[in-house]
């Protein structure tokens, strides 16, 4: 998983501007159209009721409203190999948030459903980077895709982790649109730092905990423990990065 700490910081910016018009649909406008199909086989393959179909059919329409204009504020027509794994993810937490949005509308959630899909959805965020590189295809508009997914489902999956042990799991999936907000109010937030191979451990480490709190497989006791661990680890990767953020825009006198 991209480091979720350097996505923060960017407070949602980085993208090129490059103006780039062309008639008709771009390549790009087919690989969402398809994208979009998909995503509603998937609801109706998961059998999403009504509460499900709407949160699931509202994430889907943002999303592709807004990836629809990062492609365009780039300059591209199309999406690279990495992309579309990406995409990929993306159209399976629609079906994570479908069936998190019917599970509380009516108490049931069909847990192996959500723990494959999510479960999926995290393998998957390892081969899109790998395929960027490989293909040599790493682009600012992947890479922001990318983190932007990543949030999306932590924040869906703590939702879903919250009704499990408490509503202070939501710190996990909030904290991302926390940081931005507050970003907005201090720019120096937003810079950009070195990314930390800790930081990056510590992103990947939210997710895969909170598909494990979703199986409900472990003890409450345990699950609690774990999750308020990486909860820590996040806080503490944040109180880490914050410090150096100050001093990136408040340089002291060269001695």
């Amino acid at each position: 998983m991209a480091s979720l700490g350097s996505f923060l910081r960017s407070g949602g910016r980085g993208l090129p501007v490059r103006p780039h018009r062309v008639a008709g649909p771009t390549p790009a406008t087919w690989q969402l159209a398809v994208a979009a199909a998909g995503a509603v086989v998937l609801l109706v393959a998961i059998g999403s009721g009504p509460v499900g179909w709407a949160a699931g059919l509202a994430y889907l329409a943002a999303l592709l409203a807004v990836l629809a204009w990062a492609v365009r504020r780039a300059g591209a027509t199309t999406l690279g190999p990495a992309d579309l794994v990406t995409l990929l993810r993306a159209v399976l937490i629609v079906g994570v948030t479908a069936l998190v949005a019917d599970g509380l509308a009516t108490g049931a959630t069909p847990v192996a459903v959500l723990v494959t899909l999510s479960s999926v959805a995290l393998v998957l965020d390892a081969v899109d980077g790998k395929v960027a590189r490989r293909t040599e295809t790493v682009t600012p508009l992947g890479a922001r895709f990318d983190m932007e997914i990543d949030a999306v489902l932590l924040l869906v999956l703590s939702v879903h982790v919250a009704v499990l042990l408490g509503p202070w799991v939501l710190a996990i999936g909030l904290i991302r649109y926390v940081f931005v907000a507050v970003s907005l109010a201090l720019p120096w937030l937003g810079a950009t730092l070195t990314a930390r191979y800790a930081a990056k451990v510590v992103a990947a480490l939210q997710g895969i905990v909170l598909v494990v709190a979703a199986s409900e497989l472990l003890p409450t006791l345990l699950a609690v423990i774990m999750v308020a661990v990486a909860l820590a680890l996040l806080v503490w990767s944040f109180a880490v990065d914050i410090p150096r953020l100050w001093q990136m825009a408040h340089p002291g006198p060269t001695p």
